[in-house]
């Protein structure tokens, strides 16, 4: 598992399984979020499952499911208000991570440049977002 650093608070990850989970407690993490819808691929762990095992391993988790290609405002508004409330650190996962940093980078305040300068040092090049995060009213 390849874990990628955004900030102090949110780190982001491709799927994890359950066997992952007591190594993120280990490694300091206090929540997650998934951004993985349940059923996306055969063989992906259920949501609930990961919440159980999460839970056993005092774990804060959130499901913010979002479908690939269709990030809605409400998706970023959800996931700024988890960032807001669960203890953090917190690691968010998706299928690749890109959704869950995709969704870090639309809430995030500051210059756009800054912004796609620490997604591309993690490994996500989110070059795409560019003119929506210039704009004042785009995120």
């Amino acid at each position: 598992m390849q874990i990628h650093k955004l900030t102090e608070q949110l780190s982001v990850a491709a799927q994890i399984s359950s066997q992952d989970i007591a190594e993120l407690a280990t490694a300091g993490f206090r929540s997650l979020i998934n951004n993985r819808p349940d059923g996306e691929v055969d063989g992906q762990p259920a949501s609930a499952l990961l919440a159980s095992v999460a839970a056993s391993h005092g774990l804060d988790y959130r499901y913010l499911p979002v479908v690939s290609g269709q990030l809605s405002e409400q998706n970023v508004v959800d996931f700024a208000e988890a960032l807001r409330s669960l203890p953090s650190p917190v690691l968010a996962f998706c299928r690749t991570g890109t959704r869950s940093c995709t969704l870090w980078a639309l809430q995030a305040t500051g210059d756009a440049d800054a912004v796609l300068d620490t997604a591309r040092q993690a490994g996500y090049d989110l070059q795409t977002l560019r003119s929506r995060l210039s704009s004042p009213s785009g995120r």
